[in-house]
């Protein structure tokens, strides 16, 4: 692409441009893109090597600041300084800035400052994963990264287990399969969809319940960032010998109650009737 500026093209006005980048595929970069990244004054980003890299297969040339929402109030305030003098593009890694990225600190700022904040729309992760899975995708919560250590992660899949909508995480390769094994244990029953490489030659969208895509992976260990959605509650048909088959299971680690409850959220049976069949089972 060329480097060179439509000459009646009308100057950006100052303020905080927020620009969606590709998430893999290049191609994906939309003209408005483009065009903001040449004609503002800089760029805001989080890594100056990986924009840099984007911008030179864009022809572009262009001032690169560094920031992410760990940056310094002094840094923020230079930041902001410019913003209400000359147009400003903020941009990601890949994909849509503040969506599990850096910059909502300084929009906030910038709109409290009332500096004009104008977002590009592009590509996001979790939006491509979620039109890729045939999860019910009328209701969906993005999550973004699940915690790291086991206890946090379980809590949080008990906190949003009764959400009655289809739940979006991003989640690392080497943390996949301690996740999924979270996953059976917390929600048993949902369907799930793991989806990586997204919009890149080998990308993949794998569903199935948490045993068999943990099995899957354990034996094909993933790399990069990938996008794990979980089925809401009550999301199919479960049948008599399916629940029991699932309190069963719960049955294992939990008590009566305890199993009820997580195969209520799993399936979105009443927790009151499987508590009972919990206590009948129990006493098999």
């Amino acid at each position: 692409m060329s480097d060179a500026a439509d000459p009646h093209a009308s100057p950006l006005a100052p303020g905080l441009y927020i620009v969606a980048t590709p998430i893999g595929n290049l191609g994906d970069v939309t003209y408005r893109a483009v065009e903001t990244l040449r004609r503002c004054a800089a760029v805001a980003c989080e890594d100056t090597r990986v924009t840099g890299k984007l911008l030179n297969y864009l022809g572009i040339k262009q001032r690169l600041i560094r920031y992410d929402d760990h940056a310094s109030e002094a840094d923020r305030a230079r930041l902001l300084a410019l913003l209400a003098e000359q147009p400003v593009a903020l941009v990601s890694d890949a994909g849509t800035p503040l969506i599990s990225d850096p910059g909502y600190r300084l929009v906030r700022a910038a709109r409290e400052a009332a500096i004009p904040v104008t977002s590009l729309p592009g590509p996001s992760a979790a939006v491509v994963a979620l039109t890729l899975a045939g999860l019910p995708s009328d209701r969906f919560l993005f999550a973004g990264f699940l915690p790291s250590k086991d206890k946090a992660r379980r809590e949080i899949l008990e906190e949003l287990g009764t959400v009655r909508a289809t739940l979006v995480f991003y989640e690392t390769g080497p943390r996949l399969v301690d996740s999924l094994a979270a996953l059976e244990a917390v929600l048993p029953g949902r369907e799930l969809a793991v989806a990586r490489e997204l919009t890149k030659l080998y990308e993949e969208c794998r569903t199935g319940s948490a045993a068999e895509l943990a099995a899957h992976y354990r034996a094909h260990p993933p790399k990069g960032e990938i996008v794990l959605l979980v089925g809401p509650p009550g999301d199919r048909v479960v049948d008599s010998a399916e629940a029991d088959a699932l309190l069963r299971e719960a049955l294992a680690s939990a008590k009566p109650s305890q199993a009820a409850a997580q195969v209520a959220k799993a399936t979105g049976l009443d927790r009151k009737a499987l508590y009972a069949r919990a206590l009948e089972l129990r006493g098999e």
